[in-house]
């Protein structure tokens, strides 16, 4: 019986009122900290903002990389008006 009484841990020793008052404000903290993140999460206005500019970036990284699409572009363009001015200037 006297392993019994030995396997026994003694009471851990009672936080002093510093030691309370640092861990409620850690606690604060960290419950301000879930909050926030909650509320972000939250709001889909600022997020469906932030996929849109991300988006926005990556599309000009991508044209600036390549130029040569928006020169193709700018010839199909310029050719489609060509074609139509030319077809107007028939029909007079």
């Amino acid at each position: 019986m006297s392993e019994q009484t030995e396997d026994k841990a003694t009471p851990a020793p009672k936080p002093t009122i510093e030691e309370l008052r640092a861990g409620i404000k850690q606690t604060r903290a960290e419950l301000g900290e879930t909050v926030q993140s909650l509320a972000a999460k939250a709001d889909v206005k600022a997020r469906a903002k932030e996929q849109v500019e991300v988006a926005r970036e990556r599309a000009l990284v991508t044209v600036r990389a390549n130029q040569v699409p928006i020169a193709i572009a700018v010839a199909g363009a310029m050719a489609v008006v060509g074609i139509i001015l030319v077809l107007r200037g028939r029909r007079r």
